[in-house]
């Protein structure tokens, strides 16, 4: 992806990483999991080792986020973190067999105990919150998710629904808003075994919030997807001087709060661009100068099964510019019935800062 001012996404190879200049660095996402090829200084950036294997044959690819200009690195408790003047890089990864550092928020009198993916969860965004309240960076901008066996019902429902309960418990401890002002997220399976994984973008000032005309917004989804939902943005935007930056949550085959085409990969995935080209449109109309298109994207699409990467890759290949950068990662979605989902970052001058 072009360099602009301010914030901008790479999908760098290994060689590429070696030969970054660590300066701009705000923080890597390593996939399958790869292990890091360190650069001079890089021992500082703060690297999430995402557990999801890369299709393709490219698992050595490197999530590159750079901020344009000099940063610093901390670390508060597990969470490692990288800053600039305007944003924040962290990540943080609690395996469910470990004390998560502070007991879980209650249930109701009589409930069944939490679940150690619950207790990971509410431990892990505690953290992330005394994080950025501790070293003033107030605004989530996007979050990424993953944990393993999303789908696998445990503690009389599912692990996704469970991990929705904790990071409600945790944002509203935080006094953190729980519907309208959300960061736009993913939360994705990962291999078995892994922890929970988290890792995020923060700023001093807040983006814009952006939802989808064609679907009824997570934090209002109705109570038979779960007693807590789900609590992100369909997207967000970030406005820095000169460009903006947008951030397009997970995006499925979706429609209201209903999946469709089920069974249909070929169809989810046209039903997934459609929802992303609503956001698109959506995101222009409400800012001023922003002339995002889909041709504008990095994308990542999440394959649930990797037999349908060629059917999914057609569909792309029909709609996408072959100069766009995509990788394709292999995980359960939140829902059993969907196939595909698709999340992208675009980036695009900002033409007039009237």
């Amino acid at each position: 992806m072009a360099a602009l001012a301010g914030l901008h996404l790479d999908y760098l190879s290994p060689a590429e990483y070696r030969a970054a200049r660590w300066s701009e660095v705000l923080g890597v996402a390593t996939f399958d999991p790869a292990p890091p090829r360190a650069g001079g200084g890089s021992t500082e950036i703060p690297v999430a080792q995402v557990a999801t294997p890369v299709l393709l044959g490219t698992a050595d690819v490197h999530e590159v986020w750079r901020c344009g200009g000099p940063a610093e690195s901390g670390q508060r408790n597990r969470v490692r973190f990288r800053h600039s003047e305007q944003l924040l890089f962290g990540c943080i990864a609690v395996p469910e067999s470990q004390p998560s550092g502070t007991e879980a928020a209650p249930g109701a009198p009589g409930a069944a105990a939490p679940s150690a993916l619950h207790a990971a969860t509410v431990g892990a965004y505690r953290e992330i919150c005394a994080t950025l309240d501790g070293v003033g960076y107030p605004h989530l901008l996007r979050i990424w998710n993953y944990l393993p066996d999303i789908n696998l019902d445990s503690h009389g429902t599912d692990r996704y629904r469970q991990f929705n309960t904790a990071r409600q418990a945790a944002l509203r401890e935080a006094g953190l808003s729980l519907t309208g002002e959300v960061p736009a997220a993913s939360a994705l399976g990962a291999s078995r075994g892994s922890p929970l994984l988290v890792y995020f973008l923060a700023g001093r000032a807040a983006p814009v919030y952006i939802e989808n005309p064609r679907q009824v917004s997570a934090y209002r989804y109705p109570r038979r997807y779960g007693a807590h939902t789900p609590v992100f943005s369909r997207a967000t935007l970030l406005r820095q001087r000169g460009s903006l930056t947008l951030f397009v949550s997970g995006t499925a085959s979706i429609v209201g709060h209903r999946s469709v085409h089920v069974g249909d990969t070929a169809a989810q995935t046209r039903e997934t661009l459609a929802n992303i080209e609503a956001l698109l449109e959506e995101a222009n109309r409400v800012e001023r100068g922003a002339r995002f298109t889909l041709g504008s994207l990095a994308l990542k699409v999440y394959v649930r099964r990797p037999a349908d990467l060629p059917v999914i890759r057609a569909q792309l290949a029909a709609a996408l510019d072959p100069r766009q950068p995509v990788i394709y990662l292999q995980a359960d979605i939140c829902r059993q019935d969907l196939l595909v989902e698709i999340e992208a970052t675009g980036m695009c001058p900002l033409k007039s800062d009237a």
